[in-house]
């Protein structure tokens, strides 16, 4: 009976181990958030935070996300005239852009991503219905 519960003892420590792994968002993380004249700290923070939630790429690990107003509003601009935004109507008010860096370490079975590289500025469109609406990715790349 000891050596029953010492072996699961031992495979419940190993699928700990391995679920520990596979999370590849690290308490790690670096975030930058600028100064803005269009959102509050609490808005950019929900923004960022539900890029972090939705990271899901296999075999890599996110490394920073930041806001920057500058950059955000130029996004935007090619966004509302080229992308989604062109056709879905959302307001400039419900659209942020964040970016973000991360690192691919090859370990996933993903075929589009370049395993043993740092993706860098990569951008996450954000939208909401209006200001008490919950952020939602519309689109992310580059």
């Amino acid at each position: 009976m000891k050596k029953i519960s010492l072996i699961f003892c031992f495979l419940l420590l190993s699928f700990s181990l391995v679920s520990c792994n596979k999370d590849k968002i690290s308490n790690d993380i670096s975030i930058e958030i600028s100064q803005s004249s269009k959102f509050s700290k609490d808005e950019i923070e929900e923004a960022i935070q539900c890029v972090k939630d939705n990271f899901s790429f296999p075999g890599a690990t996110l490394t920073t996300v930041w806001y920057d107003e500058k950059k955000s509003n130029y996004l935007i601009e090619e966004y509302l005239e080229n992308g989604n935004g062109s056709i879905n109507g959302v307001k400039v008010e419900n659209l942020i852009i964040i970016l973000s860096n991360f690192d691919v370490d090859g370990s996933g079975d993903n075929p589009v991503l370049t395993p043993n590289t740092t993706y860098s500025n990569y951008k996450w469109i954000l939208i909401r219905n209006d200001k008490n609406s919950d952020w939602e990715i519309d689109d992310f790349g580059y």
